[in-house]
């Protein structure tokens, strides 16, 4: 399919580091009539996330800003090239939450969701996607479309149903005793766990809210990030 090709393409340099495609029938709460996913990922600094100590700093928040502000126009314009080509789709938001969803400091739609699907990578006891090749340090957006990507083109990055569902944390719990804001259970992901057995998100919002608002705005840790021993294999 030479659009899904000049598509990839037009991602990698827009700025993408990896992508993957994903059938998401059922797993939507939004655009049910979009039953496919693009994952669109970008790798984070090594050297802004190892600054980060037992807070985060005045870099990173600047770092994980612009990251998403990327893949956002990434995503932009991968959707406007689908509907340039006569399909329908949607870019969801690197980073946003909404509260209409039913879960307080969710998203319309879980990009960790669409990842996992691709094969890209797997859930860790931090609550974060872990990708198969450069661990948690990577943030993603996610396009939404009628456009059979994975009946073209399955994902590059593909797994195995097996390894899908299987975190890479075993007997690891190095996030779980560095979180500040003590938000992690220390429980292991498996596919169908609710995020609330994994990770306190109200824990987690309001500690940062309270210790690091004077590093910004909507300020993120990243503690996490920096203390997970899954890191790049290339």
């Amino acid at each position: 399919m030479q659009q899904l090709e000049e598509l990839e393409r037009l991602l990698s340099e827009s700025g993408a580091t990896f992508t993957g495609y994903s059938d998401v029938t059922g797993k939507t709460n939004c655009f049910n009539n979009l039953h496919y996913a693009i994952t669109i990922g970008v790798r984070l600094s090594d050297a802004i996330i190892d600054e980060i100590s037992d807070k985060p700093t005045f870099t990173y928040f600047h770092h994980y800003r612009t990251v998403n502000a990327l893949l956002d126009q990434i995503a932009l314009k991968g959707t406007l090239f689908i509907q340039d080509h006569g399909f329908n789709a949607a870019a969801v938001p690197a980073s946003q939450t909404v509260n209409d969803t039913g879960m307080p400091y969710s998203a319309i739609f879980p990009h960790k969701t669409a990842a996992v699907l691709a094969g890209l990578g797997s859930i860790g006891k931090n609550g974060l996607f872990i990708h198969k090749t450069y661990g948690p340090r990577v943030r993603l957006a996610t396009i939404l479309t009628d456009m059979p990507v994975t009946a073209e083109k399955p994902s590059s990055s593909s797994m195995t149903g097996a390894d899908k569902t299987v975190s890479p944390c075993t007997g690891c719990n190095l996030c779980v005793e560095a979180c500040p804001a003590m938000a992690l259970t220390g429980r292991q992901w498996h596919e169908g766990i609710a995020r609330d057995e994994i990770v306190d998100a109200r824990a987690c919002s309001d500690y940062m809210n309270a210790k690091f608002k004077h590093i910004g705005r909507g300020s993120v840790c990243g503690i996490c990030i920096r203390v997970c021993p899954v890191r790049c294999r290339k």
